[in-house]
């Protein structure tokens, strides 16, 4: 009847099972003992069948009235069945037989926290941590941070994770949650004085050195971070985010040549992963090594190829290099997969500025400004191309269209005035310089990047120096 269903514990189950419908069916004189008729429950309850459990739970109290195993079995399935009530009046039985039994503690807890009753459930665990002790004073005490957790009282979720650690400072699930929620609830500091006492008395355990580092990392204290993780690497060599986090520090530091050494010997102990090849694109880029960052940016665009950004690093170690048509391609391909991208677009129109393409670089900036009508950026790309391109009277236009989107911004002064002077309306282009000095005087280099001899003007000469005496 039954298929050769195997369970660890007892072996295959289908002779039980057969046994227990002769019983049902009182067919049998002989009865199931205690563990079969649990085994009987525990089948049907994995398969999904709630009522054959169940009942399987009332045949087997026929016979062990008493049997707490039983009970916390059918409170449970009423559980997983959301019948809460009844779970809770099982385990009221149950506990008249068993008061101490750690599962039908976790499961109050659970059916609690079900009914969004959070402070109940933190009471009731609270309350029965007291009768534990060791590793079953540690399991509730977890399960409490995750009740803390569920109901936004963050600051009681470290506070129950560091008695978790005072009891065992070697509970691996408490110190990596630590290291969390010390970052979240801000209590870094703290966190920095609890590990290093941790380490201070247990200076081989790795994940109280990380977690001394990662509280550095958070406070900006790069140099203490760093030799923090290198005590935990030594420990432990294979620490993966050990090294990750050393890496961000050095790069941080702009310690670059140094971060790759760390993100190399990452490479050596874990699976290739996007994010470190583009690290160490990045650290190469910094290092202005355009060839050997592109190298490793490919790499990272293999891992993940609909990763727009990594493109666009690629497109950009190819500006600074200046070649501008593979430039233009690498970000072509970034904005092929993200057509929303307005940053895609300038860098485009830049490059085909620098090409002399001048008419397609001032399409793909009024593209800029139509995917970000309210971001000044979109517009100063926009106008710098219409003044670059002769376009002057356009470029007014546009600076009044800019204006209402962004409001008065320094740039758009200083953009005006320099169109106004090409124009040769020099008294209404000075009136737009001395706003734009009195708004953005440190952003003078706008005005002046656009055609240095508006410094031989003797009022723009007089107007700019009049602002920096000020």
């Amino acid at each position: 009847m039954f298929d050769d269903e195997f369970d660890e514990d007892w072996g295959p189950v289908d002779e039980t099972l057969r046994r227990y419908e002769e019983v049902k069916s009182g067919e049998s004189a002989s009865i199931l003992d205690e563990e079969e008729f649990e085994r009987v429950i525990e089948y049907y309850f994995q398969n999904s069948n709630e009522e054959q459990a169940l009942l399987a739970c009332e045949i087997a109290r026929t016979y062990y009235p008493f049997s707490a195993s039983v009970l916390l079995l059918r409170a449970e399935i009423l559980t997983q069945a959301q019948k809460y009530g009844q779970a809770l009046k099982a385990l009221d039985e149950m506990e008249q037989y068993d008061k101490n039994n750690l599962d039908a503690v976790l499961l109050r807890s659970d059916i609690l926290l079900s009914q969004f009753k959070y402070d109940q459930a933190a009471l009731w665990l609270e309350q029965r941590s007291e009768d534990y002790h060791g590793k079953e004073k540690i399991e509730i005490l977890l399960e409490l941070s995750d009740v803390y957790d569920e109901s936004e009282e963050f600051d009681a979720v470290f506070d129950t994770l560091k008695r978790v650690i005072k009891i065992d400072r070697r509970n691996e699930e408490a110190l990596q949650k630590i290291c969390f929620w010390a970052e979240f609830t801000g209590r870094l500091e703290e966190s920095v004085t609890i590990h290093t006492q941790l380490s201070d008395d247990d200076p081989y355990n790795p994940l109280a050195w990380f977690n001394l580092g990662a509280a550095y990392q958070g406070l900006k204290m790069y140099e203490k971070c760093i030799d923090a993780y290198e005590y935990c690497v030594a420990i432990d060599e294979k620490f993966e985010f050990a090294y990750r986090n050393m890496a961000d520090a050095y790069m941080r530091l702009k310690w670059y040549a140094r971060a790759l050494e760390v993100l190399e010997k990452h490479i050596e102990i874990a699976k290739p992963e996007d994010v470190i090849f583009e690290a160490m694109g990045f650290c190469w880029e910094k290092q202005k090594d355009f060839a050997r960052a592109r190298q490793f940016y490919r790499q990272a665009s293999q891992l993940s190829p609909q990763d727009d950004g990594i493109f666009y690093k690629i497109g950009e170690t190819y500006a600074r290099e200046k070649q501008w048509e593979k430039a233009v391609k690498s970000f072509s391909v970034a904005l092929h997969l993200d057509k929303e991208n307005a940053s895609y677009c300038m860098a485009i129109g830049n490059c085909l500025m620098e090409m002399d393409v001048k008419s397609e670089a001032l399409v793909c900036y009024l593209n800029a400004v139509r995917l970000k009508p309210g971001n000044k950026t979109t517009w100063v790309a926009l106008i710098r191309g219409l003044f670059l391109t002769g376009y002057y009277d356009e470029a007014i236009t546009q600076l009044a269209v800019a204006r209402e989107h962004c409001g008065e911004k320094g740039d758009f002064y200083y953009y005006h005035a320099a169109t106004l002077f090409q124009l040769g309306k020099a008294k209404e282009a000075q009136l737009q310089l001395e706003k734009g000095l009195k708004m953005s005087p440190t952003r003078i280099k706008v005005f002046t990047g656009l055609n240095p001899e508006f410094l031989l003007r003797s009022a723009v000469a007089e107007a700019i120096s009049k602002h920096k005496k000020k």
